[in-house]
């Protein structure tokens, strides 16, 4: 067939238009490994862009990056001057985390953009073997000294059979007393991008994806404090793509910008992104702790620990003097190093008779936790004390009378929104409290960023739909043992998060007969003391439990850790089943929950434990905890016959 010359200038012109369509790639690395690799491109409009690949599966398809600024646009008509990789070598330590010493490695590909005013963008992405983080780092011309980010156009483009397990946003001021959002939502369950969010203002952090059969992606971020703000998902699409969204006006009752505002240079948080063929580079990343650095010396060495708690069980009544003492009594019995006294303190018992209180725990060898109420006027939940930690100078004064008592942490509630303002005040809080020896608890209140190594007095946080939920709702107990097969892999995976475990009571509620009614094992509830992880670990522990609960049981909850050495996956998959291994100094725990309403064998590997001998806490067919020894074999196998919602502990002698 013969064309004539206009025809092939067309056909000519039709093909240099598709190839213009293709983003041209700029430069890529991989991770030390070299399995995993990050490759940089730029589109026809200028816009960069990024994708993920293990071995030779793509992961994360051509993603956006960028921004849009007060000082010029950084999303699209983009320069690209140049990249270069550098390897990262860093060993550090931390107190209160799932390891101790994290040894990390990583490749750093740091490409330079500028605009078309001639301000400079770099995008710095950290490769490790599983793990990729990156940030924007902004640099003026022209004697630029500030900087409002507007928008990110970051997004995160998954490939199109991904499923999720992801938490919704909640839109601002509804809920009780008008306190969420509090990333208190319930997960989605293995389901569909395109479906539209509970509330349809996307999703929080962290966000876990399965890839059909190709593997498993967690998206969260580290690294914010009050510089910027908390940054969540936007909708998903059938395309897979999630953009990264800023907070909504109307959190914290409006107060402050939904964009962060900085001086220049400026550098953003990290997003981070974890992949991995199974769950367990999920369960044991580092890479939101790899990224960021301490902020501040701590003043003191801050001791974790476990806690009696009466408010989860007795609730409001329970915060009396007279109660108190017999949870002081039930920590000391315990061993348990702190009591936390909840709201209304200063009410129902008083500041002069709360120093008595205090002294007589003291005397018991258990030091106090104080609760109080974040409030401005963000929300109206009426718990006291309150206006006492968002203003400066009461704060100090409140945390001066602590120190003189000997009070050693404090929980804050009911925050409600990722603003920058609201992320100061946490960096404020948690930064005062360091001054006067005070550990530092969130509730009602944002995911923690990386806080834990950022900040050293910097102990737990909620952000879940945590045990209190138990008690308030009978639903809630019913998918106990679900949530417990999805939080190792979410929530938990990606920070310290006080859940507050290990519930023994039949009912619910301080009579025992109202209440919810628990159907989990005995067994399953002492397991998630090991399974959740919180370096002060608050327990759902009543009085009665040390006369009704054998020998056994009272030694484990006398000598359970709660930080440890190192952290490993076993075996699981959300909703089934989870087992995970921590080890603290030579004595490894291993923690196994069955999340499903049927019984169930699992044959799992533990080579740490190759012929040794193991105590073995298990289910009972009345739900009761059992208590034997076993030998590990030479293969290092061992079954676990587990109850509908139970579980099982082993622990190396």
């Amino acid at each position: 067939m013969r064309i004539n010359q206009i025809q092939f200038l067309l056909i000519l012109s039709s093909l240099l238009l598709s190839v213009n369509l293709f983003a041209q790639t700029l430069s890529s690395a991989k991770s030390p490994d070299a399995n995993l690799e990050v490759i940089l491109k730029l589109n026809e409009n200028g816009s960069p862009l990024y994708q993920i690949q293990l071995g030779d599966k793509v992961f994360l398809e051509e993603s956006p990056l960028g921004m849009k600024t007060s000082i010029g646009d950084f999303s699209e008509n983009l320069n690209f001057i140049s990249s270069e990789v550098d390897a990262v070598s860093e060993t550090y330590q931390m107190d209160r985390a799932k390891i101790s010493q994290i040894d990390y490695k990583a490749n750093e590909l740091i490409s330079t953009f500028t605009n078309q005013n001639r301000d400079t963008l770099k995008v710095i992405f950290s490769i490790s073997d599983n793990d990729v983080a990156f940030s924007y780092r902004v640099i003026g011309g022209n004697q630029q000294t500030k900087i409002r980010i507007h928008e990110e156009t970051t997004g995160f483009n998954l490939p199109d059979d991904a499923t999720t397990y992801i938490s919704p946003q909640s839109i601002p001021m509804i809920g009780w007393e008008n306190t969420k959002p509090s990333y208190e939502e319930e997960y989605t369950l293995n389901e569909a991008m395109e479906k539209p969010s509970q509330y349809g203002v996307g999703y929080t952090f962290p966000a876990l994806f399965r890839l059909g059969e190709q593997g498993w992606l967690l998206l969260s971020e580290t690294g914010v404090h009050g510089q910027y703000v908390g940054s969540r998902l936007g909708e998903g699409s059938t395309e897979g793509l999630y953009s990264l969204e800023f907070p909504q006006e109307g959190e914290n009752n409006g107060i402050g910008d939904t964009f962060p505002s900085m001086a220049l240079p400026a550098q953003t948080p990290w997003r981070t992104i974890t992949i991995g063929k199974t769950l367990k580079p999920i369960v044991e990343s580092t890479v939101m702790f790899d990224v960021v650095k301490p902020l501040y010396n701590a003043s003191e060495e801050y001791k974790m620990g476990k806690a009696s708690w009466s408010w989860i069980v007795w609730q409001d009544d329970s915060m009396n003097y007279d109660d108190q003492v017999k949870f002081i009594d039930l920590a000391a019995d315990l061993e348990f190093e702190y009591i936390l006294i909840d709201a209304n303190w200063d009410r129902n018992i008083g500041y002069e008779r709360m120093e008595e209180l205090i002294n007589y725990a003291d005397s018991k060898n258990v030091k106090t936790l104080l609760w109080y109420n974040s409030n401005g006027y963000w929300n109206n939940a009426p718990q006291t004390p309150q206006d006492k930690m968002h203003i400066s100078a009461e704060r100090k004064k409140e945390m001066k009378w602590m120190q003189d008592l000997g009070v050693k942490g404090i929980k804050v509630d009911f925050f409600g929104g990722d603003k920058q303002p609201t992320m100061q005040l946490y960096e404020d809080i948690l930064t005062d409290a360091n001054e006067y020896g005070l550990g530092v608890t969130f509730h009602g209140c944002t995911l923690s960023r990386g806080w834990q190594r950022m900040f050293p007095n910097f102990v737990s946080s909620e952000a879940v739909l945590a045990s209190e939920n138990l008690i308030f709702r009978q639903e809630a107990l019913d998918k106990h043992a679900l949530n417990a097969t999805l939080l190792p892999f979410t929530r938990n995976a990606v920070g310290a998060m006080d859940f507050a475990p290990v519930f023994l009571n039949d009912r619910l509620s301080q009579d025992q007969e109202n209440g919810t009614i628990r159907s989990t094992t005995d067994a399953f509830e002492l397991a998630t003391s090991v399974l959740y992880f919180s370096p002060i670990q608050h327990f759902g522990l009543t009085p009665n439990n040390l006369e009704e609960q054998p020998e056994f049981v009272l030694d484990f909850l006398k000598n359970v850790p709660t930080t440890w050495d190192e952290t490993l996956f076993i075996s699981g998959t959300p909703e089934k089943e989870v087992v995970l291994a921590r080890r603290k100094d030579e004595k490894w725990y291993i923690s196994a929950v069955n999340g499903e309403k049927k019984a169930k064998k699992l044959e799992i590997e533990l080579p740490m434990l190759t012929g040794q001998k193991v105590q073995m806490i298990f289910d009972k067919k009345d739900g009761s905890a059992g208590n034997s020894e076993i030998k590990i074999n030479e293969n290092g196998l061992v079954t676990l016959e587990l109850l509908p919602e139970g579980g099982a502990v082993l622990i190396n002698n």
